[in-house]
């Protein structure tokens, strides 16, 4: 445990963050998840359904910080590859 003032308010504030940032970064994994494995299966229909509100809450997740701006791009980027490889 921190001994200094300023090190116990650091605590503090850096747990009040993570719980306020929590969902934005379940929400965003799960969409994600939830894209790749329609890919995995082949279900092209299903996944190109799913990607406009996967790349939303990647967005959202970047917006707020959650995640650097080009691991979000990353990410994007490799669900669009998934799904456009479905059926070839």
């Amino acid at each position: 445990m921190p001994i200094i003032k300023s090190a116990i308010k650091r605590v503090k504030q850096t747990k009040t963050r993570t719980e306020r940032l929590l969902p934005y970064r379940s929400r965003m994994k799960t969409m994600v998840k939830k894209v790749m494995a329609f890919a995995k299966e082949g279900k092209k229909e299903e996944a190109e359904k799913a990607m406009p509100e996967a790349f939303k809450a990647v967005d959202t997740a970047a917006k707020k910080k959650v995640i650097n701006e080009k691991t979000a791009d990353k990410r994007k980027s490799s669900m669009s590859r998934a799904v456009n490889r479905i059926g070839k």
